[in-house]
């Protein structure tokens, strides 16, 4: 039985369960594109039921590869207020980070 390795991953103030080559679009990290970054890593579950945490981070890290920098989809945000005619609508289109897992140590 081939057990597949998982890890929790921690950036941008978010954790992701990501596992060898997941895709995964993440806020902006202000890095150059097919350069390899570490991640910083809360847990690993790993083959015959073996678990590692972190305390709390693991010493070891997960190392990720930038595929591309990109924008997201365009997001509205509008204001309102009733029985004085004000409304505002304003937009913004948020910059993202296409990563791939690498490798999970």
């Amino acid at each position: 039985m081939i057990m597949i390795k998982l890890a929790v991953v921690k950036t941008g103030g978010k954790q992701y369960l990501v596992k060898e080559k997941d895709i995964l679009t993440i806020d902006n990290l202000g890095e150059k594109e097919n350069e390899i970054i570490d991640l910083e890593t809360l847990a690993v579950f790993g083959d015959q039921n073996k678990i590692e945490l972190g305390k709390p981070n693991l010493a070891q890290k997960t190392k990720a590869k930038i595929i591309k920098n990109l924008k997201g989809e365009k997001i509205r945000v509008s204001k309102f207020k009733a029985k004085v005619r004000y409304r505002r609508v304003r937009g913004f289109r948020p910059l993202l980070t296409q990563l791939q897992i690498e490798k999970i140590i």
